[in-house]
């Protein structure tokens, strides 16, 4: 899949015929909603948001269905998510009137039959590759754009996510409406909504991942210490 040409039409960035780049740049200076309006204007029913169901989830699933009652929602169920996550997920559903499609893998007994029991300690990065980086791959694999949480906030490694850009991992665009949000952005907008959100928030887990390799951080943490702690592993592989 070849990227689409895109340039700006005024202020507004458009799919036409000139460099992504220009659409980049002009993406960096919009909101959030803008950027997500900009999404559905010119990829249509093309896109998928991808849905954790972290704080952010709340965030951009409220803005995404209050903009385009069509917008698509999936999520990634490795089969080890807490139970606090598939709650999240169902509160959401209930308050948003949405649906958020479900892609998986095999079952944990077939894994630990291939791979051997407890993949997540011994190959983490393998761990990730069977249980959410192969289904992102189906998930995606009939779209152009997907939508990903990801603040320049959440760690060194995500300091520089833009806005907007290709991704080479999947072969498609990626859209980030929320990399200049802080914290407090995304706290203020969840109250200011009266919004479900993952109540492990409020349990010291300012990143929630699978049950194995996620723990709570100890205040004047980074935000990402309590995934896979301990390893020199600081990403899933999706982002």
């Amino acid at each position: 899949m070849k990227p689409p040409p895109i340039t700006l039409s005024g202020t507004v960035p458009t799919v036409t015929d000139v460099d992504h780049e220009a659409v980049a740049d002009g993406l960096e200076h919009s909101s959030a909603e803008e950027a997500l309006e900009w999404l559905f204007e010119n990829f249509g029913a093309q896109h998928y948001i991808a849905c954790s169901f972290q704080k952010t989830t709340s965030v951009t699933a409220h803005m995404a269905s209050r903009i385009n009652p069509e917008a698509r929602f999936f999520y990634l169920d490795t089969d080890l998510l807490f139970p606090e996550t598939y709650e999240t997920r169902d509160r959401l559903e209930e308050a948003l009137g949405v649906e958020f499609d479900r892609f998986h893998n095999i079952g944990l007994a077939e894994q630990a039959e291939r791979y051997g029991e407890e993949l997540w300690k011994r190959d983490p990065d393998a761990c990730c590759g069977v249980r959410k980086v192969d289904p992102m791959r189906r998930a995606l694999s009939s779209v152009d754009c997907w939508v990903a949480g990801v603040r320049r906030g959440d760690s060194a490694s995500r300091a520089k996510t833009p806005k907007f850009g290709w991704d080479g991992k999947f072969d498609l665009w990626k859209l980030n409406p929320l990399a200049d949000w802080t914290e407090r952005d995304v706290w203020n907008y969840i109250h200011e909504h009266h919004l479900p959100y993952n109540p492990l928030h409020d349990r010291g887990y300012p990143s929630i991942g699978c049950t194995h390799c996620t723990r709570p951080v100890d205040p004047g943490g980074s935000p990402r210490d309590g995934r896979w702690a301990g390893i020199a592993k600081a990403e899933c592989g999706i982002n």
